[in-house]
């Protein structure tokens, strides 16, 4: 058996896919407006930090992975215009379906597409943009999914990897107690799931840090690798540009 971990507990790496998809599927309901509650609103300007670092410009193509609710597929879909294309995936079924949802309310029609980033079913060099927004440390094996995201870019094409990272460290201590004591509490309060929380909280801490994801990008192939910090290092975005 190999193993993988699943937050702090190690899995059978063939299960982990099904566990995060059962996270996901009970959160999705609940999805944006924990969002709002947990990150006290920024992850809205985490988002919109990341759309303008993205500079999408009319007529190009677009893959939002992981893309859940929404949010970055409707901030780049009036950019691309009529002659450009924003798709949205997600492995999960439920949050992908919130998302798509979400999207024609807003008058916005786009290719929706459940896929897993591990297997990306599109031809190489299709995309000038590739984003995932806090969906990689889901993933079981990182590098096989960034090795598609690099494949399925066109060359000189970008990747932006919105995700938690390694906070600060005058900031750990408050971060853990805010992490693991008050998370799962509001989770339970809000969408009646605290285990969910716990794990998000875990994942977190599993993911690789800043330095070591920008080591993973470029072994994956992409030539520049940089990243931003916001809030004290408690997200990071990883911008790499493909050879």
């Amino acid at each position: 058996m190999t193993s993988t971990h699943f937050g702090f507990e190690s899995v059978d790496e063939q299960d982990k896919a099904r566990r995060v998809r059962s996270v996901f599927d009970s959160v999705a309901p609940k999805y944006d407006v924990m969002n709002d509650l947990m990150s006290l609103g920024l992850h809205r300007a985490w988002k919109a930090y990341t759309v303008m670092v993205a500079n999408v410009k009319e007529g190009q193509q677009v893959l939002d992975i992981a893309g859940g609710t929404g949010d970055l597929a409707l901030a780049f879909a009036p950019q691309v215009g009529a002659s450009g294309r924003v798709v949205h995936t997600d492995i999960n079924e439920a949050m992908l379906r919130e998302g798509r949802n979400r999207l024609l309310d807003a008058g916005v029609s786009l290719p929706t597409l459940v896929c897993d980033a591990e297997r990306l079913p599109f031809p190489d060099a299709s995309f000038d943009l590739v984003t995932v927004a806090f969906g990689l440390r889901n993933m079981t094996h990182k590098e096989a999914a960034l090795l598609e995201m690099n494949r399925v870019l066109k060359a000189g094409g970008k990747l932006l990897v919105l995700e938690f990272s390694k906070v600060a460290k005058p900031l750990e201590k408050i971060y853990d107690w805010y992490s693991f004591k008050v998370l799962p509490k509001l989770g339970k309060l809000v969408a009646n799931d605290d285990s969910s929380y716990q794990y998000l909280a875990e994942s977190i801490r599993m993911h690789p840090s800043q330095e070591e994801l920008k080591a993973l990008m470029r072994k994956s192939g992409f030539g520049h690798v940089d990243y931003h910090n916001m809030a004290g290092g408690v997200v990071a975005l990883h911008v790499g540009i493909k050879c």
